[in-house]
């Protein structure tokens, strides 16, 4: 509705209709509060994440014993390295706060598709809110880590803008790519099982539970080429860098292309699945 035209007695300037970018910020912030709104679980997901930083950091340390390095790498930055990890698998694993799989099983998702914004559309919006609520578990857990030395603070600021926005992308990919197995159950009514063989490739293929650098160099090459890595160990690897140069831009352009690729493989799952929709009870 135009500025110029009359709202109708009664009606508020909030109840005008929203415009497409206040849609998709209206569902982003659904999902942020789907999360946010049971507290004792923001407290209790708070806590967690700091013991989380506390116990990997002290296992990695047990690991490394008196050793200064192990494989070429330091303690420092291995034990950083897991500590950061595994506050990126607060974030960029949220594909359980998406109800996708339940709508689809009771037929509730055609109501979705009818909506004027799309499945699509409200499905990543959720998946996106959902790990934003995320972000202040993983701001206190670094915090901390920054607190007791256990991760060492980027050297330049550059370098901070390039791991921000590494980090980015890698939330994009990983949304996607748990977009794209969820999608799964419009063939299948059930995702369980699926995402629970992608929770765990997706753990070890990024680099979340175990650094590339301690992987043999044929293994490490050919994760490194999947978009799992994407996700967490390219970011973390430019946090790492201590002498970065101008091969960072080259890890941003291929997160970037992977964007393109799986936003590409989305569409063509989506599309197939709508003409393979099967909504029980008819």
């Amino acid at each position: 509705m135009s500025a110029d035209v009359a709202l109708p007695d009664g009606l508020e300037a909030r109840d005008r209709p929203a415009g497409p970018v206040a849609v998709r910020l209206a569902l982003v912030g659904q999902g942020m509060r789907s999360v946010l709104v049971f507290r004792a679980d923001v407290l209790v997901g708070t806590v967690s994440t700091v013991l989380r930083v506390v116990l990997v950091m002290l296992v990695w340390n047990a690991v490394y014993g008196e050793r200064g390095s192990v494989s070429g790498v330091d303690r420092a930055d291995a034990v950083g390295y897991a500590v950061l990890g595994a506050l990126f698998a607060v974030m960029f694993q949220p594909w359980h706060f998406s109800s996708l799989n339940t709508r689809v099983r009771d037929g509730s998702v055609v109501f979705d598709i009818m909506r004027p914004v799309g499945l699509i559309t409200q499905t990543v919006a959720a998946q996106l809110g959902s790990s934003l609520a995320n972000v202040p578990k993983a701001v206190v857990g670094l915090a901390l880590a920054l607190l007791v030395g256990a991760v060492p603070a980027p050297s330049t600021w550059w370098q901070t803008g390039a791991f921000v926005l590494s980090a980015v992308l890698g939330l994009v990919i990983a949304i996607q790519c748990n977009l794209i197995v969820g999608l799964t159950a419009f063939w299948t009514t059930d995702v369980g099982g699926a995402y629970m063989i992608y929770s765990m490739a997706a753990a070890f293929c990024s680099g979340s539970l175990i650094p590339l650098w301690f992987m043999p160099d044929g293994l490490a090459g050919v994760l490194r080429a999947l978009p799992f890595s994407a996700q967490i160990f390219t970011p973390l690897s430019i946090w790492f860098d201590r002498s970065p140069e101008w091969d960072v831009l080259g890890e941003l352009a291929l997160q970037a292309g992977w964007i393109v690729v799986l936003a590409f493989a989305a569409h063509l799952v989506w599309q197939r699945a709508l003409r393979r929709t099967v909504i029980n009870g008819g």
